[in-house]
């Protein structure tokens, strides 16, 4: 029988995607259901056909990359965007269109909202271009074709629907006046193809695709956007992704909510880089249901008052069932991942681990308060969880407590010093 490893060796050579992310069984039900509509007997049979067909490969992708987006989603960074808008400080040449970059832009939703968010702010459309690129064909067709169903519009305030849509017999589609905003084209990350000649952006929106790469790819992947990004630009990213970023020489903007950054040092553009080993970009978000609008997860019982004593290693059920709560975390049910969490405290008794994760759930839901707490608690139990340390440090940049933020700055920098990461 035709090994699964071959297959996630091509899908990770052919859109930079880490297997496990999605999971082997994610990955076996699209496998047999490209198999079944190729008509071929057996998974060595399909491996022959991919061998000889990007058509087919394209179809593998697109039954991997269902999108998962609306309207406004996380609607504390367009906020942000149109503060940093505001300021004019971004421009690289002043009097220019902002140039704005949605990166894997899915179904529209995101660049479009980016558009709608100037648009009502005051910005004329000859004030700024937004580009939109993605993997899925599938997905760029709806996105042009900008008519959309009720799961786009899942945001409290829906008074911009009424602004910039018609209603229509299937959904509401955007007004053609917005859909000329954006430029949307299938691209490629890694490809220097997928954008205009020697693009430069100062804002870029890249959330939630870097969870779904290994590590050398997201660091791959962070030096190529940090390319992309005008000198004085900033770059969006997912809650979960934002140690990814401080660990490759971003420094996070003072953005309430928001989790933006910016180069640390403020260089010419550099030219753009040699291509990359991939060739395709990486999937857009995983399907499925919106969070639930809940509080913010409590905290489960104290931990004792003496130190435990860190384990060597969790058991691999319990790895797993942490594994899972990130997934749902980084994909915005919050809710659904601090129940998994607190079950697991249950089970399996206090860490690091999942200190840290309900950390950022908290944080995520707009609770700083429980959030520090259980950051704190991670650190409690393992000292140099460099993760917890830095997330913490952010929480009070945000709450303005300076000197507090500074001192777990200089820990986790000592960290990194010490042990190389």
């Amino acid at each position: 029988m035709m090994a699964l490893i071959e297959f996630e060796r091509l899908l990770k050579q052919a859109m930079g995607l880490s297997a496990a992310t999605i999971g082997e069984v994610t990955l076996e039900r699209a496998l047999q259901e490209r198999q079944q509509a190729c008509g071929l007997p057996d998974l060595q049979a399909y491996w022959d056909r991919l061998q000889s067909s990007t058509a087919e490969l394209q179809e593998l992708i697109e039954a991997l990359v269902v999108p998962e987006t609306w309207f406004f989603r996380h609607g504390e960074a367009f906020s942000a965007l149109v503060e940093v808008a505001r300021k004019g400080t971004l421009r690289t040449v002043p009097g220019t269109p902002l140039r704005l970059l949605s990166l894997p832009c899915a179904t529209g939703e995101e660049p479009y909202s980016m558009a709608m968010a100037l648009l009502d702010a005051g910005f004329s459309a000859g004030q700024f271009h937004i580009d939109a690129v993605d993997i899925s064909q599938r997905a760029l067709g709806k996105a042009r074709a900008a008519c959309y169903g009720k799961h786009s519009f899942r945001s409290r305030d829906l008074g911009f629907r009424e602004r910039y849509f018609e209603a229509t017999g299937h959904g509401y589609r955007l007004i053609e006046p917005v859909r000329r905003l954006v430029q949307f084209r299938q691209g490629n990350l890694f490809s220097p193809l997928s954008f205009p000649q020697a693009a430069s952006y100062e804002l870029i929106f890249c959330r939630n695709l870097l969870i779904y790469f290994d590590r050398p790819t997201q660091e791959q992947a962070i030096a190529v956007l940090g390319q992309l990004l005008a000198p004085h630009g900033l770059l969006f990213v997912g809650h979960a992704e934002t140690s990814l970023l401080t660990s490759q020489g971003f420094v996070p903007a003072q953005l309430s909510r928001a989790f933006a950054f910016h180069k640390a040092e403020r260089t010419e553009q550099p030219p753009w880089p040699a291509p990359a080993r991939t060739t395709r970009a990486a999937p857009a978000k995983p399907l499925l249901p919106p969070p639930p609008r809940q509080a913010a997860a409590s905290r489960p019982a104290s931990p004792p008052p003496s130190r435990p004593v860190p384990s060597p290693g969790l058991p691999r059920q319990a790895e797993t069932e942490l594994d899972a709560a990130s997934r749902l975390a980084d994909q915005g049910q919050f809710a659904a991942a601090a129940r998994l969490c607190l079950a697991h405290l249950d089970t399996h008794g206090p860490s690091a681990r999942v200190f840290h994760l309900l950390g950022l759930v908290n944080d995520a839901s707009g609770d700083a308060a429980e959030a520090a707490s259980f950051y704190r608690k991670a650190l409690y139990l393992d000292p140099e969880h460099g993760e917890a340390l830095i997330h913490l440090a952010l929480l009070l940049e945000k709450q303005g407590h300076m000197d507090s933020a500074q001192r777990l700055h200089a820990r986790a920098r000592r960290l990194k010093s010490r042990t190389g990461g």
